[in-house]
């Protein structure tokens, strides 16, 4: 049987689909409503960035990366964006789109595995939502920087799936504060932690990047600010939540966690009640860093 034919084997698991490729190494579905979720997640990030897929000051780059991609939403649009950039989206699933511009394809890999492209081939290296994907930073961010053309950039963007309220409307022991806390512990568990968000810029800087920058967001949960922007991106991130909240658990708590699929969806009916609470002013910290790999 080649390779090929087994990528498309996936594995079902508590009414769930996911990647066959490298089985067990990612938690998140990759069904249909896995990939809504994504879509929702891709739109708010737009409205975070005032509609521009990256910040970092590239211009022109012949090749760029798109690591994890994903659905591919967001490689799509940077290709048909950057028409004459060789670009390739690289993910355990192989679930993007067929049709295609000429200068995109989308390849099945695993990141934390030894990369096979040429030493200083890229020029943009593009990294969004892979937290709990990687279990060596420092190695994942090695392969990143070998493989960066000199002068040639690397951006991340991370959530962090930790809610927090700057009000005090999240105390000790509600649902909100309980969910964080089982975060940090899946992401133990899993042995790929989820909170990168919080220590990428040390980590980058650390294996020879310069003119690290990090620029940090807030994504409101719920429409609760007075800021109509804010409210307006309140409003798709808990839609967001809503779509997404079971997927993102389900693998983690079952697996890794010792849970029922019962008690699972125990839980998921109370986070969504509290969710809805109008009393709690969450968010989650976003972050963008970028950084340069010398001349």
């Amino acid at each position: 049987m080649s390779i090929a034919s087994t990528i498309y084997q996936y594995r079902l698991e508590n009414g769930r689909r996911y990647h066959a490729y490298r089985d067990g190494q990612y938690w998140a579905p990759n069904d249909q409503q896995a990939r809504a979720s994504e879509m929702i997640s891709h739109h708010a990030f737009l409205l975070t960035l005032n509609d521009r897929l990256l910040l970092a000051p590239v211009h022109n780059p012949k090749r760029a990366l798109d690591v994890g991609c994903g659905v591919g939403t967001w490689t799509l649009d940077f290709a048909e964006a950057y028409p004459n950039t060789a670009t390739v989206g690289t993910d355990l699933s192989p679930i993007q789109p067929d049709t295609l511009p000429p200068n995109l394809h989308f390849e099945i890999d695993d990141c934390c595995s030894d990369w096979v492209y040429p030493k200083d081939h890229f020029d943009y290296i593009h990294i969004r939502q892979l937290y709990g994907s990687v279990a060596d930073w420092a190695k994942f961010y090695r392969e990143c920087y070998d493989h960066l053309a000199p002068g040639g950039y690397i951006e991340q963007v991370e959530v962090n799936p930790v809610p927090k309220s700057d009000d005090g409307s999240i105390t000790p022991g509600d649902p909100l504060d309980e969910c964080g806390k089982l975060a940090v512990r899946a992401g133990i568990a899993f042995g790929k932690s989820l909170i990168i968000e919080e220590f990428m810029h040390d980590e980058i800087a650390q294996v020879g990047f310069t003119d690290v920058v990090r620029i940090r967001y807030k994504w409101p949960i719920g429409a609760w600010s007075n800021d109509p922007r804010l409210k307006e991106l309140g409003r798709w991130i808990l839609v967001h939540w809503n779509e997404g909240l079971e997927g993102w658990v389900l693998r983690f708590f079952t697996k890794h966690m010792g849970w029922t699929y019962e008690g699972v969806k125990e839980w998921n009916a109370e986070m969504r009640k509290a969710l809805r609470d109008r009393k709690y002013h969450a968010y989650q910290d976003v972050s963008v860093v970028y950084a340069r790999k010398p001349l």
